[in-house]
Formats: C-alpha cells, structure tokens, sequence
C-alpha cells in the first residue's frame, strides 16, 4: 500500500488561504463599489480533503488485511483505488479558487513554479527511498535505485500543467457568464482542448505503441530466483496486460527499471499468487514479470491523470460563476455531469472497451472515479455550506485544512512511532506487537483516532 501514501494534501498549503466564493461581477466594478473584505472559505472542500486523507490512511494500514479495500491488483476499482483521483479533483477545484483574481500573471506564475518545486522535493524525499523503513527510522537511498515517480510527483505534474493554463488563459476570458447551457463549457474551452489532447495522445500511444520483449534482474533477497535475469515474451501493440502495456514500457525505457516501484499491486493478482488478493507465496506457474517492478504513478498514467484535475478545476469554474444564482443550478450542474461521468466509464469497463485499470489510469477509470469525487462534494457542499451542518464534520475540516502535516506524520510513521512507544515491562509488550494478528487493524484505527480527536 505504500503507493498511496502521499498525495495527502498536496494542494493543501496552495489553496488553504484562497478558495474562496466570489460573486461573477467583473472585478473593476465590485471593487469601485466595496471596499476588500475577506470572502467565505468554502468548507466543503476542506471536508473533502480531510475526508480523502483519512480514507488514505484507513486502506493503507488496513489494506493487507481487507484487500477488498486495497488497490485492485490490475483491473478493477476498489476503495484505494478512488484516493489518487479525489486528491486530483480537489487540486482541480484549489487551482481555479485560488487564480480566481490574478493581479500579475508574472507573480502568479512564479508561484506555481515554486509549489511545484516543492511537490516534487517532498516526493522524492519521502516516496523515493530515502526513508525505506519509517517505523524503524531509518533513512538513506542507493541513488541507483531511488523512485523518481510517485503520487506527490504526479500531483505536481497535474497542478503545473492546468494552473499554467488557468493562468495563461485569464486575460481572454470574459468577466460574466454568458447565457446558455453550455456556456461555462465555452468560457474555459482551452482547459477542455488541452484535457482533448491529453486523452488522444495517451490513446494513442497506449494503443499504438509497439512494446517488444523485455528483461529484468530478480533484486528480492527472499526469492529463490534472486539475481537471475528473467524475460518477459512481448512482441505485441495494443495490450493492457500487466507485463505488455505501453505505460510499462515507456516507464522501463525512460525511467529505467531499477528506479521503479518494486512492490506493485500486480503481484497479488491470480496469476502470481495462491491467495490472490491476499499477498502470499507465488504460484509454482506464476509467469516471469510477476517479479518485475511496476511504476503505478508512471509517466505516460501521469499524463492522463491530469484529465482529473481538469474535471475539478471545472466544478472549482462552476462553483465561482453561477454563485449568483441559487445553489440549485449548481448543484444540477454537478450531479448530472457526475453521473454521467460515472454511467460513461461503467460503460466502457463492462463492454470491455477500456478496463477500469488505476495503474494505466485508463479513460474508463478517470470517469469513475471523477464522477464519484463530483457526487461526494456535491453532498458535502449541500450539508457543510448550503445546511451548515458543520459540527459533525469539525474533525474532518481540520485534517483538511492541516492535510501536509498530516500527511508528512503519517508517510513517515511518527504515529506509528508514537504508538508502538508505549510498551509494559518487555518492548514486545506494546498496542502494535502484543497481537500480532490485529498488527494492521489497530494500527489504523489507533491512526484515524488520533486524527480525530485532535
């Protein structure tokens, strides 16, 4: 599970001052009119956060233990599975909240660049290697192996590409929203035009790409093949398979296999193990590549990925330019685009045309999950900003709103530290280790509590 371990609020520190409702009044005219008060936080999306990083903690603890809830082993879509896109969508809706008002394009481009930087040093740090076992604490990396990809890299890549585009664009689009159905769809074609390419060239290079045989070197000390070279028989364009797809190989010949995930999913999946989805010993049949590594937030999955933070920034564009009208039409708005969305890549999984597949990041699968992060802010935003039922949901707003501390804390096992620090007359004696068999169970819940009691 520990691909998913990031990402907890990478946008956090970005947005957590601006997404704020304006009124769709043109900027020159409300300012003559009033002087700068301070808008009203959109709570919602802090709840959403918090709620998608302690769904991040609950199936990365827990996962081992429930595999129903963790990362499918290819195709399919399991619970882990809707964290990656729901932190993608709330970046979409923090990018659009946040340049809502962009005073200086040169200002607001250089922080982009800055926060990107930043995105891309935690996640080398702490998904990189660097802190191969956190709840030992200890540290250090081969930078020979070192993990290049990860979850806080694809975010950045997400977050620069469409703020950029959220920037580059302002000064063309019109201050008021025009009438007409479509028309918030025409005031931000170019995010749809870029979120166009991105689809066709992925399609085409997923389908078009010719993906020869490959080889790999056994790195797991445990295994009786350790240190043999391993082939891979490929041969073949088009394939979605685990050890014959393009997003494989462009990973392979960019990144290098040595700087990949070594532990993907894929290895629980029935033709690698006895007990699939359990982890457990491998078949005595189990084919070569179910020892290779896999780089789930690889290059070619990273670039569709931005597909869902396009969709998000689109409901961030909804939320900003209908907030004049009743809530009913925004809320309309989203729920119809999310279901169908969600009807959309349930289509295409069950006909066989594109497998829900998160390691690909296939188009079937950012529909789903797009449409599903869409439903679940829309009822957040009913109860948190439209209701005000905000008591029950304090806990969560406040990991939402302190989502990189949070985040860092979790991914480098200082709760785990913390807990399993507590022992009676023998180390052995603590929360953690006194039951083993619950190891994962408490651990998670004993995680979510301390979230929540903060």
């Amino acid at each position: 599970m520990a691909d998913i371990k990031a990402a907890a609020a990478a946008d956090e520190e970005q947005d957590h001052h601006h997404h704020r409702v304006i009124v769709t009044e043109p900027l020159e005219e409300q300012e003559k009119k009033q002087p700068p008060h301070k808008s009203k936080r959109v709570s919602s999306l802090d709840v959403f956060r918090g709620l998608t990083v302690a769904l991040m903690i609950l199936v990365d603890d827990a996962g081992g233990e429930w595999p129903m809830i963790g990362h499918a082993p290819w195709n399919g879509c399991n619970l882990a599975d809707f964290v990656m896109p729901f932190f993608l969508f709330i970046v979409g809706m923090s990018i659009a909240l946040a340049f809502k008002r962009i005073r200086n394009h040169m200002i607001a481009t250089k922080k982009v660049i800055l926060r990107t930087l930043k995105l891309l040093f935690w996640g080398l740090l702490l998904q990189g290697g660097f802190s191969h076992d956190p709840d030992k604490l200890t540290y250090g990396v081969d930078m020979k192996k070192i993990r290049w990809c990860g979850i806080l890299q694809r975010i950045a890549l997400a977050y620069f590409v469409v703020a950029l585009i959220e920037i580059s664009t302002k000064t063309a689009q019109a201050k008021d929203l025009l009438p007409g159905r479509f028309s918030i769809f025409k005031l931000y074609c170019w995010h749809w035009l870029v979120g166009a390419c991105v689809l066709i060239v992925y399609l085409a290079l997923i389908y078009g790409v010719y993906v020869p045989d490959w080889h790999f070197t056994v790195d797991n000390i445990d295994s009786a093949d350790y240190g043999k070279i391993l082939t891979v028989n490929c041969g073949v364009r088009g394939k979605l398979d685990p050890p014959c797809n393009t997003v494989g190989y462009i990973d392979r010949e960019v990144l290098g296999i040595n700087h990949m995930y070594a532990h993907p999913a894929w290895k629980r999946s029935k033709a690698c193990t006895k007990h699939s989805p359990y982890e457990g010993p491998f078949r005595n049949d189990a084919p070569s590549w179910c020892l290779a590594p896999f780089e789930p937030e690889g290059i070619l999955s990273s670039i569709s990925a931005i597909l869902s933070t396009i969709i998000g920034v689109h409901y961030g564009h909804v939320l900003i330019h209908m907030q004049v009208q009743s809530f009913f039409f925004k809320l309309r708005h989203w729920v119809a685009m999310g279901l169908a969305l969600l009807m959309l890549g349930i289509t295409l999984h069950f006909t066989n045309a594109i497998p829900l597949n998160k390691q690909l990041y296939t188009f079937s699968y950012v529909c789903v999950t797009s449409g599903a992060a869409a439903l679940v802010f829309s009822a957040f935003y009913v109860l948190v900003d439209i209701g005000n039922v905000k008591f029950m949901f304090l806990p969560l707003e406040w990991i939402g709103m302190n989502a990189m501390l949070v985040y860092v804390m979790a991914a480098e096992g200082i709760f785990a530290a913390f807990i399993n620090g507590w022992y009676y007359d023998d180390p052995h004696n603590t929360l953690v280790f006194a039951r083993p068999k619950f190891d994962s169970d408490l651990l998670a819940i004993s995680r979510v509590t301390l979230f929540v009691r903060k």
